[in-house]
């Protein structure tokens, strides 16, 4: 069996094929016959997991088994305790509530430049927030922050469990620990 951490880059769908326009996975040099276990939208970026194990996709991408993502979100304007607490506490989204397991404003993380590079204005500034669920909707972390005032500028996801893409420049990967493997058995 196969079990992949890949840092997946801004702009590059979650899938093998591209789609109207927009390029997929094989543009990489992944093993074949693995698939993502869920997925990250074409203008998120950072950690996705594959594997050809079809049990252990689905305890990674199933929302019922509850693990912990953690993202990190750029967001206009400098977010505040109150929007943090909201979070927290719960937002209403169309698809029923939403909640952050954790939502804290932290510094600037110092990924990567994005390529094509982040918009940024003069008069509006810039705050960096780390946020967990153990969800995973669609869009999810975007619109929980578009919720409380916070538009999202850029989204990186850093883990999935004990799984972090640490390490790993945009498009590399790397095998899965066994002690990785066996946290989502």
């Amino acid at each position: 069996m196969i079990y992949i951490a890949f840092n997946k880059p801004y702009g590059y769908l979650s899938q093998f094929g591209g789609f109207r326009g927009a390029k997929g996975l094989s543009c990489f040099s992944l093993p074949k016959d693995v698939y993502p276990c869920g997925r990250l939208d074409l203008d998120s970026e950072g950690l996705l997991i594959l594997s050809n194990d079809g049990i252990f996709n689905q305890k990674v991408a199933n929302p019922k088994f509850k693990k912990e993502k953690v993202y990190l979100a750029q967001v206009e304007r400098d977010i505040t305790d109150s929007a943090l607490e909201k979070l927290k506490s719960g937002v209403s989204l169309k698809d029923g509530p939403a909640f952050a397991i954790k939502a804290e404003r932290i510094d600037d993380p110092h990924l990567p430049e994005r390529n094509p590079p982040i918009r940024q204005r003069k008069t509006v500034p810039v705050s960096w927030v780390r946020i967990s669920i153990n969800e995973g909707r669609n869009r999810q972390v975007r619109r929980m922050l578009a919720c409380v005032g916070f538009p999202v500028l850029r989204l990186f996801r850093h883990s999935i469990g004990e799984v972090t893409c640490a390490g790993l420049s945009f498009g590399e990967f790397r095998n899965l620990t066994e002690k990785e493997i066996l946290s989502f058995r």
